[in-house]
């Protein structure tokens, strides 16, 4: 039985979590700790979910790993130079395993994953995500990582950058410049979390997308991650290997 605390507890994600493992036969929610508990009550778990805002999970990240406790984070805004920074506080105790991941949903990574095989064999490729309007960052990081697999792909390819005659734009509407991959973000009521990615050649369009419709959409991902943390050190970036 793996004993599971859950660091944000009283968002919608961290909701979700804790549901999620309630119902899980394996798992046991040791703890459930939000903004002002005492988080001295996580010291009892094996694994720490942690779905908190991004001013603060850094530092959340640091008192786990202090006190010996394997970390699974969906936090958003992990970036190259956060992940380098993270990698240095999770080695402080070489027995720990960590997974930070953009994107639980299962679909979403295979979605990942066929967007990078496509984007060798196409002239242009743009993404567009959308999300609920409480979500505190744009681009989401799921769409940053498939914008940097996507060039990543394409530079192994070979390709040169897009085509693409836009000289003037002063009001952005070309989205944010990822690696050289275009990223819209849209944020609107009705949304959960969706993605697609848009991919054209010489006389063809070819579109890859996933749709969030619940939080329950992510909780394979997360108890896969949780369970799979306790068997491996120093840190994971995605699910993608978990699901390999």
């Amino acid at each position: 039985m793996i004993k599971v605390g859950v660091l944000g507890a009283r968002g919608r994600m961290g909701q979700a979590v804790c549901e999620a493992v309630d119902a899980a036969d394996d798992l046991e929610l040791a703890a459930a700790v939000d903004r002002d508990d005492d988080l001295e009550a996580l010291t009892g778990a094996d694994v720490v979910v942690i779905f908190t805002l991004p001013d603060v999970v850094m530092e959340h990240l640091e008192w786990c790993v202090d006190r010996g406790l394997h970390t699974v984070v969906g936090t958003s805004g992990f970036d190259e130079k956060r992940l380098e920074a993270a990698r240095g506080i999770i080695a402080a105790d070489p027995e720990l395993g960590s997974v930070i991941a953009p994107n639980f949903g299962i679909g979403a990574v295979l979605m990942m994953q066929f967007a990078a095989k496509a984007a060798k064999h196409f002239d242009s490729a743009e993404v567009i995500e959308s999300h609920h309007p409480r979500k505190v960052d744009a681009p989401s990081g799921t769409a940053v990582h498939t914008a940097r697999i996507i060039a990543a792909a394409r530079a192994e390819a070979g390709l040169d950058g897009m085509p693409d005659a836009t000289e003037t734009d002063p009001q952005g509407s070309r989205g944010a410049d990822i690696d050289g991959v275009h990223v819209h973000a849209v944020r609107s009521a009705g949304y959960v979390a969706s993605q697609e990615v848009r991919f054209g050649g010489p006389g063809e369009r070819f579109a890859i997308s996933h749709d969030s419709l619940d939080r329950a959409s992510f909780m394979p991902g997360v108890l896969l991650a949780v369970r799979e943390v306790v068997k491996r050190r120093g840190l994971t970036v995605g699910i993608d290997d978990l699901l390999d």
